[in-house]
């Protein structure tokens, strides 16, 4: 077993909630030295905060399943989309070809 904490459990609850709301925005190195504690801590605090039913790690069951789903989609449209780029770009060629074939 590891020493006390010399901060409150209150505090720690606080602190790891903060870092949350700002997650993908700001690191815990930036959240902690705003409290004036260590990343580590709050790193420490925050895995003994998650819930003890979900494996340790990500958890990459149905969000990661969704969220390649929705990638899959959205690559599909993405060489949809490039598909019509390349014929209006050839159009436009051709189109400039001709032209400058009229202007001489």
């Amino acid at each position: 077993m590891g020493r006390k904490s010399p901060y409150p459990e209150e505090f720690r609850k606080d602190a790891v909630a903060l870092y949350r709301a700002a997650a993908g925005r700001r690191t815990y190195a930036a959240v902690a030295a705003d409290l004036g504690i260590t990343a580590e801590s709050l790193r420490t605090w925050g895995r003994k905060e998650e819930d003890p039913a979900t494996p340790k790690g990500r958890d990459v069951g149905a969000s990661a399943v969704e969220e390649l789903a929705r990638l899959r989609v959205e690559n599909s449209r993405l060489l949809k989309a490039e598909k019509e780029w390349q014929l209006e770009r050839e159009i436009l060629r051709q189109s400039a070809a001709y032209g400058a074939r009229e202007m001489k």
